[in-house]
């Protein structure tokens, strides 16, 4: 197998960034594969088209790829990256089985999902400790450690055109100018942090770097000396020789980014459930049942191998249930929520 598999697609029709987090292959893992479940997928045939965050791409894609290989390249997967936003416009117009988002369905797209109208089932599947980064240079950071109320001071709408240097936010650091690095404005990512950090979704300062594409945040605070950014763990991890994650202190002192830190909830406000949505139109299609049967059986395994945390293991069977059920809606209700646990998402009645 190749990191990218034929038949998955990215985006535009082009293929992703070099860096791009890639899914599992035979070189990788020792010529076996990872996957622990391949029942049911003889004779299966058509294409499925999923689109959406940059951040979820990393498992969809290793999914994408082993299920390919599974039928035989028989079905054929086409994996987009625009954004969580983009990927759930194209969602809500019926051009998408099944969505990635790196934070829940939001109002306004629950009621562009109605219009159509299109039902939908949200699914978590993995965690991601979004990862607060600077240059490997950067040694003024006492601890490298960064509290909530100093990334708020930068992030804040309030900051921009203000907050300019490093020493406006801690008068230790130095009088250089800080280069900021962040999510675009259609990204999941964009939103999670804002509502986290700044205590309201979409509330940021515009004065800074932004791309859909994760792998330019990691150029850009490569680049700069003084750049600090925030990025998807997956791909601050294998960056991580070119990039310093700090920790991050929201009132109990400085948590790094790690699995076993997300595992316990003790990386917060940081750490967050990634989703599928899958449209449960094209869920009575043989080809999309078996995929995301598939994926979730397989993503506990595969998550690891792109560097996300699985969910708790008592968490999936619950999953699967929701799946096998089709309960349609999500259980947020349009608004974001920083800081939830998965049980609880799972046993709420999921609403559209």
């Amino acid at each position: 197998m190749l990191g990218l598999a034929a038949g998955i697609s990215v985006g535009c029709g082009c293929a992703p960034p070099a860096n791009t987090p890639k899914g599992i292959s035979e070189s990788e893992g020792g010529g076996s594969s990872p996957v622990v479940t391949t029942e049911g997928l003889d004779g299966l045939t058509g294409t499925i088209t999923i689109d959406g965050s940059s951040t979820v791409f990393p498992v969809t894609e290793a999914v994408a790829e082993e299920f390919q290989n599974a039928t035989k390249q028989n079905v054929k997967v086409t994996v987009g990256i625009s954004g969580t936003g983009g990927g759930f416009k194209k969602f809500t117009r019926g051009e998408t089985d099944i969505s990635g988002a790196s934070r829940p369905i939001l109002k306004a797209e629950m009621e562009a999902a109605k219009e159509k109208p299109i039902e939908y089932v949200e699914l978590p599947v993995c965690f991601d400790a979004l990862t607060i980064a600077v240059h490997p240079s950067c040694d003024w950071i006492e601890n490298d450690t960064i509290t909530v109320a100093e990334l708020k001071k930068i992030w804040e709408p309030d900051a921009e055109g203000k907050i300019t240097h490093w020493n406006q936010i801690n008068e230790k650091w130095p009088n250089e100018k800080i280069e900021l690095f962040g999510a675009g404005t259609d990204s999941g990512t964009f939103d999670y942090f804002t509502e986290a950090i700044n205590g309201k979704a979409k509330a940021s300062r515009g004065d800074y770097a932004q791309s859909e594409d994760d792998n330019t945040l990691v150029q850009g605070i490569e680049g700069n000396k003084y750049a600090l950014g925030y990025v998807p763990f997956a791909y601050y991890e294998p960056n991580k020789s070119r990039l310093k994650a700090l920790k991050v202190d929201s009132g109990n002192g400085g948590v790094a980014p790690s699995e076993e830190n997300v595992i316990s909830g003790a990386y917060q406000p940081l750490s967050r459930p990634l989703f599928i949505y899958v449209s449960k139109a094209a869920a009575a299609r043989p080809e999309v049942k078996k995929f995301v049967e598939f994926y979730i059986d397989n993503v506990p395994t595969l998550a690891k191998e792109v560097k996300y945390v699985p969910l708790p293991p008592d968490a999936y069977p619950l999953v699967k249930a929701r799946f096998d059920k089709l309960e349609a809606g999500t259980a947020f209700g349009g608004v974001p929520e920083v800081g939830v646990s998965v049980k609880s998402i799972l046993e709420r009645q999921p609403t559209q």
